[in-house]
């Protein structure tokens, strides 16, 4: 025991290990950028998850692949094989369903594939690794700023203030299908005298643009408050 404690000290095995440790910064690197680009679209799984889902995946790659080497028969499989499992479970956290919605697919499938990302790299396959996640930067921005995938209906939430009166929830749900806008929810609220707070769950149509709309909202003279 002894010895292999101090085995690790020899140079040779410090600059394996120094190697190891490139991995897994190499791995956290990739992680931040991929965490930064959906931070910017505002996403709930963005530089912070995701910094630490690649730091694990990669570490535990490590661990799994080397620490174990005194073991006869070892399978160095083994544990990385339980990431997989691990980010299934973060992935639910993710994912919730709303009137027949499916919600964070998309968040959960980005945790998975950067997981993987993070065992490539902590499996010393650099060249798998490095492409793995310049491809999925490549594909977030395609996702947000090519015109074929805006052409996919998707949904939301309009939250209004506005003055209490009669049928004023149907006159709000009206105005809404008249921009295209589905409303598929409901949720209506008091919050004081003269005033009530609606909030509707919707599905926008392809390409739908939420500015123009919001800008429609707070030019009616009822509405008090317009946001997604």
């Amino acid at each position: 025991m002894g010895f292999k404690v101090l085995g690790q000290f020899f140079m040779t095995e410090v600059l394996a290990q120094l190697e190891y440790l490139f991995r897994i910064l190499l791995a956290i690197f990739f992680g931040f950028l991929i965490g930064s680009e959906r931070r910017k679209r505002t996403q709930s799984v963005a530089t912070r998850t995701l910094t630490v889902v690649a730091f694990g995946a990669s570490l535990m790659m490590v661990i799994s692949k080397y620490g174990y080497t005194d073991v006869p028969g070892f399978d160095a499989a083994r544990m990385a094989a339980q990431v997989v499992g691990g980010i299934g479970f973060l992935g639910a956290g993710v994912i919730f369903v709303k009137n027949n919605l499916v919600n964070g697919l998309t968040s959960a499938a980005i945790l998975w594939v950067t997981a993987g990302m993070g065992l490539a790299l902590g499996a010393g396959m650099y060249i798998i690794g490095i492409s793995s996640a310049i491809l999925i930067l490549l594909m977030q921005y395609a996702f947000f700023n090519v015109a074929y995938f805006d052409k996919e209906a998707y949904n939301g939430c309009v939250r209004l203030t506005v003055v209490q009166k009669p049928g004023a929830v149907e006159e709000m749900e009206e105005f809404l299908l008249e921009q295209q806008v589905k409303v598929i929810g409901a949720k209506v609220q008091k919050v004081k005298k003269g005033e009530i707070k609606l909030e509707f769950d919707v599905i926008f149509p392809a390409g739908f643009k939420k500015s123009g709309l919001l800008s429609k909202l707070a030019e009616m003279e009822d509405v008090l408050a317009a946001s997604e």
